[in-house]
C-alpha cells in the first residue's frame, strides 16, 4: 500500500494561494479544487490542500490559527542541491512570499524558510547524501568539523 500525504493549510485568499504555489512549479488538481479549496500537487504522493479558513474550520472543533502570527507546523521539503534551495526560495519571494529568517548552514544540511502569503512556513532543505547515510556527526568529522549543538 502506498501512503499519500495531504497537508491542510489555511488561506485568506484562495486565488492568491493558487498563484503562489503554481509560481513555485506545483500543479493545481482541478478535480479537487473549488471555491473552498485547492489541491496543490507536490508529487504523486504529496499534496497541499489549501483551504479557506471557514472551510478548514468544518474539519475540526479547534481554533484555526493565524499563520502570520502563530506556527502550528513547519513543513520541510527536500531539494537536490543548495542551489535548488536558493532558486525555489527566490521564486517564492518573487511570487509574494517572505523569508522570516536567514539561511541556516549546518555544513551537512542547508535550509531556508519561506512563508507563503498567508504565513504558512515551508522549509526547503538540502542534506548531503553522506550525512544521511553516516549521520551528521560522522559526516562532519570526516570533513574536519563538528555538528552544531542540537543537530
Amino acid at each position: 500500500m502506498t501512503t499519500s500525504i495531504f497537508v491542510n493549510l489555511p488561506t485568506t485568499d484562495l486565488d492568491r494561494s493558487k498563484a503562489f504555489y503554481e509560481a513555485l512549479g506545483y500543479a493545481i488538481n482541478p478535480m479537487f479544487t473549488d471555491e473552498n479549496a485547492a489541491c496543490v500537487v507536490l508529487d504523486e504522493n504529496v499534496y497541499f490542500m489549501v483551504l479557506t479558513r471557514d472551510y478548514l474550520g468544518t474539519f475540526t472543533d479547534k481554533q484555526i490559527i493565524d499563520p502570520k502570527s502563530q506556527a502550528q507546523a513547519l513543513i520541510a521539503l527536500t531539494c537536490d542541491s543548495r542551489e535548488a534551495v536558493d532558486a525555489i526560495v527566490a521564486t517564492g519571494l518573487a511570487a509574494g512570499g517572505s523569508e522570516p529568517r536567514p539561511a541556516n548552514d549546518l555544513g551537512f544540511m542547508y535550509t531556508r524558510d519561506l512563508e507563503d502569503p498567508d504565513g504558512n512556513i515551508l522549509e526547503f532543505l538540502f542534506m548531503e547524501a553522506a550525512a544521511v547515510e553516516q549521520g551528521p556527526e560522522a559526516f562532519l568529522a570526516e570533513q574536519g568539523g563538528s555538528a552544531p549543538a542540537g543537530a
